[in-house]
Order: C-alpha cells, then structure tokens, then sequence
C-alpha cells in the first residue's frame, strides 16, 4: 500500500493539546488521524456525534444567575400566580 504526504491547518493551541494527547495514548499524531480515518470509511459517518452542546449567553447568565441564588421567581401559590409571572 502506497503512502501519501496529508496536510491538515488547525489552531497551533489545539495542534499542541492533540499533540500531547497522541503522546499520552503512546501513539504518533499520524495514527490517530488514521484510525480516525479508518473509522469513517468502515462506519460510513463520522465515529462520534457532534453538536452543539453549549449554553447561547442568555441561557449561561441565567444558569449562573440561578446557580448564585438571584432573580429567582416563586415558589407559587398557584397556576394564576405563575402564569402571572411568566407574562410579566
């Protein structure tokens, strides 16, 4: 089987961090793109899920305005009481 040079452009912070990582698993970065490429052709997909799993900034100031206690509302007497709050 023939080998050919691959050329990927990444952020040298993340080249490092991955760098490192390959060094912990005891393996080159090579291999790991390799496996990584592996895995894709046998699976047909890419070999993990990806999405999108961070807050939008409006749900993190929320997230840490409940973490931290404040501008909570209720707890509520009644169903009129929180609708009354959440049409305010």
């Amino acid at each position: 089987m023939s080998q050919i040079a691959f050329s990927v452009r990444m952020d040298a912070g993340l080249k490092e961090e991955f760098s490192a990582m390959c060094e912990a698993f005891g393996m080159p970065v090579s291999t790991a793109i390799n496996l990584f490429a592996k895995a894709v052709v046998r699976e047909h997909r890419i070999p993990f899920e990806i999405r999108a799993d961070v807050p939008n900034s409006e749900t993190q100031r929320v997230i840490e305005l409940a973490e931290a206690g404040k501008e909570l509302n209720g707890p509520f007497s009644s169903v009129a009481d929180l609708r009354k709050s959440l049409d305010a």
